[in-house]
C-alpha cells in the first residue's frame, strides 16, 4: 500500500505537459527528472529506509513510553513522600498541640501552687505579726507594771522615809538582809 501511494503522484502529475517534444526522450528534462526520482525512490525502498524510519520511530515511541512510565513512577513516589510528610506534619502538629496543652496545665498548676504558697506565707506572716503584737502588748504591760511597781516602791520609800526614823530604817534593812540570806541558803 505504501509503494502504491508513492507512485500515485507520478502518475497524477503527468509531467509530459510541462515540457516540449516527446516525453520518452533523453532530451526531455521532465523525463530525466522522473527517471531520477523513480531511481531515488527505488534506492530508498531497496535500502529499506521506510522500515528503518519506522523502527527509529518505534524506538523513539518506546523511549517516550518508558520515560512516561518513569515519570508516573516518580510522580507516584513524590506523592507518597508528600503524603508521608503531610502525615508527619500532622503528627508533629498534634504533638505540638499536646505539648502546649501540657504546658498550659503545668502553668495553671504552678499558678495554683503559687497562690496556695502565697496564702500560707501570708497566714504565717499574719500569725508572726499577731505574735509580735501580743509580745509587744505583754512587754508594754510588763513595763507598765514594772513602772507602777517602781513608782509604788519609790512612793512607799518616800512615805516610809518621812515616817520612819533612822534607827527604824536600819532595823528594817537588817531584817531584810537576814531574810534574803535565809532564802539564798
Amino acid at each position: 500500500m505504501k509503494k502504491l501511494s508513492l507512485l500515485l503522484p507520478f502518475v497524477a502529475a503527468q509531467p509530459a505537459f510541462a515540457a516540449t517534444g516527446p516525453f520518452f526522450s533523453l532530451w526531455n528534462t521532465n523525463f530525466i527528472v522522473t527517471i531520477a526520482f523513480i531511481i531515488f525512490v527505488g534506492i530508498v525502498l531497496y535500502a529499506k529506509v521506510p522500515s528503518t524510519l519506522g523502527k527509529m520511530l518505534d524506538k523513539r515511541a518506546t523511549n517516550i513510553r518508558s520515560d512516561l512510565d518513569e515519570a508516573r513512577k516518580l510522580r507516584d513516589e513524590a506523592q507518597a513522600v508528600l503524603a508521608s510528610y503531610e502525615r508527619k506534619s500532622r503528627e508533629v502538629q498534634g504533638q505540638a498541640d499536646q505539648i502546649v496543652a501540657a504546658a498550659k496545665r503545668d502553668a495553671e498548676a504552678a499558678a495554683e501552687k503559687a497562690k496556695e504558697d502565697l496564702k500560707v506565707s501570708i497566714e504565717r506572716r499574719l500569725k508572726a505579726a499577731d505574735e509580735q503584737i501580743a509580745s509587744a502588748e505583754a512587754q508594754a504591760l510588763k513595763e507598765v507594771k514594772d513602772r507602777a511597781v517602781s513608782v509604788a516602791v519609790a512612793a512607799a520609800g518616800d512615805v516610809l522615809a518621812k515616817q520612819l526614823s533612822a534607827s527604824d530604817r536600819a532595823a528594817m534593812i537588817d531584817s531584810s538582809l537576814s531574810e534574803v540570806e535565809q532564802r539564798l541558803n
